[in-house]
């Protein structure tokens, strides 16, 4: 039978990889992103486009919808945002840290609520949640970035907390730091490319199982600090 992946934030970057590899491997690829419309690459690859805002309770009702009971063997919530150019102290910009919670927190959650039934419906049982390390309290020793590393320190608790209230339903939780990508959010001076990126949180995730669960990890699988 044919593997199922759901994947949010699949037009560019990490996401695309994800959603290339997985579709050349054969599995069903449920690529989001919110505007289909424009997601020229995607459109090249074996996979189905569905539109979808994280930060948007709508918009995940609606996917909710038209996905019915479709098994998910594998939910990531990839989608991101980097907060902006004002996270220095004395220089926040509030909106854009109510806005990167949204999306990087509340986002995740909200899809992890919407869709556990047919996560825990399918052999795969796994959802992994594309965080980083700058949301590890025990790594950085600096300031700064104030509103997106508490977006994905915040992330990294969810994933923590769900990993124990769904343990009893056979799905497994993970978050990855998928390293420091070359990426529109990563930039060009970034040392890991997204194929090796997701080739290595695919292979993480494929060793994982529910022993593993709430494992924070980086894209090679090895082991980070909360």
């Amino acid at each position: 039978m044919t593997s199922t992946v759901l994947i949010t934030g699949a037009n560019r970057g990490i996401g695309f990889e994800l959603a290339r590899q997985y579709a050349a491997d054969g599995w069903r690829v449920l690529a989001c992103c919110r505007a289909p419309e424009s997601a020229a690459a995607l459109k090249g690859l074996d996979v189905e486009i569905l539109p979808l805002d994280v930060a948007d309770q709508a918009s995940i009702a609606a996917l909710k919808a038209s996905l019915g009971d479709t098994p998910l063997d594998l939910l990531i919530n990839n989608a991101g945002v980097g907060g902006g150019d004002h996270q220095s102290f004395g220089d926040i910009d509030y909106g854009a840290w109510e806005q990167t919670l949204i999306t990087n927190t509340f986002g995740p959650y909200r899809m992890i609520e919407a869709f556990v039934d047919t996560v825990a419906a399918s052999a795969g049982r796994t959802i992994a949640n594309i965080s980083s390390l700058m949301g590890s309290i025990t790594h950085y020793d600096s300031g700064d970035e104030y509103i997106y590393r508490s977006s994905k320190t915040a992330l990294n608790m969810v994933v923590h907390d769900l990993a124990i209230d769904l343990k009893d339903r056979g799905v497994t939780l993970l978050a990855f730091h998928p390293g420091w990508v070359s990426t529109d959010m990563g930039g060009p001076e970034a040392p890991v490319t997204p194929p090796d990126s997701a080739r290595g949180i695919r292979g993480a995730i494929e060793k994982c199982g529910l022993d593993d669960t709430g494992a924070f990890l980086d894209h090679t699988g090895s082991p980070l600090p909360w």
